[in-house]
């Protein structure tokens, strides 16, 4: 999966900062636009637009990144269904993806998911793989 880039927007002109501020100030409800659909935010992603919108609003330069949930190798392999020795193997094939903390492994629980579907894709349950790594 790609890393995407950072996304960085410059302070708003303070005209438009007051406007933002004004609108957001006591409203419980943000909904958004989608081509043209209204759609209304789940909590959790409403709280982080009005953060955003609260940045822009105190005339604050944001910065809008994403940022992966890494795994242990054995949250990994628990998550896998196979063991930590086995996902370290994958790891050094090149078959999951790992990141280096120091010396320990971090592995994206979405590599993890990618490689058990590919797994079920091709018939064969995470538990059950075939000890042989192959990329």
């Amino acid at each position: 999966m790609p890393i995407r880039t950072p996304h960085i927007t410059p302070a708003l002109p303070p005209r438009e900062s007051d406007a933002l501020r004004r609108a957001l100030a006591g409203s419980a409800d943000v909904t958004v636009f989608v081509d043209g659909t209204a759609y209304r935010l789940p909590a959790a992603a409403r709280n982080a637009v009005v953060d955003l919108l609260e940045r822009l609003g105190d005339a604050d330069t944001v910065q809008c990144t994403s940022v992966a949930e890494l795994l242990t190798t054995s949250q990994a392999s628990e998550l896998a269904g196979i063991s930590p020795t086995y996902l370290r193997n994958l790891t050094d094939a090149g078959t999951i993806p790992t990141e280096y903390r120091g010396s320990h492994r971090r592995i994206r629980r979405s590599d993890v998911e990618q490689w058990l579907q590919s797994q079920a894709r091709n018939g064969v349950r995470g538990g059950d793989a075939n000890p042989s790594v192959s990329p």
